[in-house]
């Protein structure tokens, strides 16, 4: 178990670190976006623009394509056979690939008849506009699939780099394009900054190191291999399923085209700002650990897999925690920080007070990337695609309803409701799943759920007290006494994780510090 644990914390430091930069640029790309953009019209149109693109991904479960894979690739390597998992991989690849070659084209033809339903609010020059850019971004979609089974060959064989590294050439390529062509074509540079980015980060590295790695792909359509059976029916749920986890982006953009000028844009730039530490701490645990939890629940070690899958939500969730002390309490400042002066009037506090109401639900969007996982190891993958899309019908009226009541606060608020209804009832199933084994969320709940709203209460309470001029130091000031806060009271609650964290980030960095002497 040591060395399991080991494993995954190695893999957590290269993903850790991997999605930190990746999020530093991500921040780099939306102040490029900001500062060319603005956060009116252009920043508008520019971010719905994703939504048919993402819709052709998760139509053929693009978003799950790896955690569905790898358990079957990871299956072959256990019993030796290596040549039948790359079969498995042919078999798969090629006909994910064929599907892509066939419905990206259509909806290519088809993107003019559906605009209307994405955006019903635009105007007519809008609508081009977005036909425009989604046709340019729509063949993206083939090289992140095809880019994710080959990220998923070298994941299973606990090779992290090059996949952790293929995001940040993907966002750092939209920044490119941007500067290169924002001045002159607008967002059609950062679109095609997309599309090239896209062959180069999430498909080129990933090849490059498949191809230092043996791969055995076989140009050949087996319609009746075994193993694309089995990866279709667990795809299937999340090809059939709209889950909350995807769709909440594409509701609150096509809700915000309903509202004023800049409220898709605020949203965005509030969710961007709400992804850092998801995909920080989040994602980086989720990516690291299910290699490790697949192998054990493979080898029948289910007590185990369940130990180290709760063990390792519940650390990341102290500092997913304490991150969003710091982003609510230091929010408007944040935004003016990192999206410059062009700006509409007031909407740096509104993307403030939207990040404040999204991390509400920030807990939960860093949970889901871990304990979903569980699921997929298992191979039961109905279970979170009927969870998230009951969640979707069910806070639907929701979105509707605080829209008009509360504008782009009231979506962001949905958001945040739907999300934590969804995890909710995800963390309950999965306990199903493994009977008689303590994940210890009650204990950890009991007490982090004061030292968040102690930290939360502070940093939002010394904004009326103080009022500095300067952004940086006013939203330094309030984010690090919400963060000072929570984190006193969450030692004098003695909060056992906090001490795990602490007692692991101290080792690395004495590690480091005796390395360098």
């Amino acid at each position: 178990m040591g060395k399991r644990r080991s494993a995954v914390v190695i893999a957590s430091l290269i993903w850790g670190a991997s999605i930190l930069l990746s999020r530093v640029i991500g921040l780099v790309r939306e102040a490029v976006i900001g500062r060319v953009l603005g956060g009116g019209e252009a920043a508008d149109v520019y971010f719905t623009a994703f939504i048919l693109p993402d819709f052709l991904g998760y139509l053929l479960a693009g978003g799950a394509l790896s955690l569905v894979f790898i358990p079957i690739f990871n299956g072959h390597l256990a019993r030796g056979d290596e040549d039948a998992a790359w079969s498995a991989f042919s078999a798969i690849t090629n006909v994910v690939g064929g599907l892509l070659l066939l419905f990206t084209p259509l909806l290519w033809l088809g993107v003019p008849a559906i605009v209307p339903l994405i955006a019903p609010g635009f105007d007519e020059a809008q609508s081009q506009t977005l036909i425009r850019l989604t046709r340019i971004m729509l063949p993206a979609q083939i090289f992140h699939l095809i880019g994710g089974l080959l990220s998923a060959t070298l994941q299973a064989r606990d090779r992290h780099t090059l996949p952790a590294l293929a995001p940040l050439l993907y966002t750092a390529s939209i920044i490119a394009g941007g500067l290169l062509g924002g001045g002159s074509m607008g967002a059609e540079g950062f679109a095609w900054g997309v599309l090239v980015g896209s062959v180069l980060g999430p498909f080129g590295l990933p090849l490059i190191g498949t191809l230092r790695h043996g791969l055995r792909w076989r140009l050949t359509l087996p319609f009746s291999h075994p193993d694309l059976r089995v990866w279709f029916v667990r795809s299937l749920p999340i090809m059939l399923g709209f889950s909350v986890i995807v769709v909440d982006d594409w509701i609150l953009r096509r809700q915000g085209s309903l509202l004023a000028e800049g409220s898709i844009a605020t949203l965005q730039y509030a969710k961007t700002l709400m992804k850092v530490p998801m995909g920080v701490f989040g994602l980086a645990t989720g990516v690291a650990a299910y290699p490790t939890i697949t192998r054990l629940i493979g080898t029948g070690e289910n007590q185990k897999a369940y130990a180290l899958l709760s063990g390792a939500v519940r650390r990341m969730l102290v500092l997913a925690m304490g991150a969003q002390v710091a982003l609510t309490a230091a929010g408007p400042e944040i935004a003016r920080v990192i999206y410059g002066d062009r700006l509409l009037a007031g909407q740096s506090d509104a993307i403030g007070i939207a990040l404040g109401a999204m991390s509400l639900g920030l807990w939960a969007w860093a949970a889901q990337t871990v304990v979903a996982r569980g699921f997929y190891a298992l191979g039961k993958t109905w279970v979170p695609t009927l969870l998230g899309s009951g969640t979707v019908l069910v806070f639907y009226p929701l979105y509707t309803t605080l829209r008009d009541t509360l504008g782009v606060t009231g979506l962001a608020l949905a958001s945040a409701a739907a999300i934590t209804a969804y995890v909710i009832l995800l963390i309950a199933a999965l306990r199903r799943q493994f009977p008689g084994v303590s994940d210890g969320y009650g204990a950890f709940f009991a007490r982090m759920v004061p030292a968040t709203a102690a930290g939360l209460l502070a940093g939002v309470g010394l904004r009326q007290v103080i009022d500095v001029p300067i952004p940086l130091v006013q939203g330094a000031l309030l984010g690090s006494a919400g963060g000072v806060v929570f984190l006193v009271v969450a030692l004098m609650l003695r909060v056992p994780e906090l001490s795990e964290v602490i007692s692991l980030i101290t080792e690395k960095v004495g590690r480091r510090l005796r390395r360098k002497r």
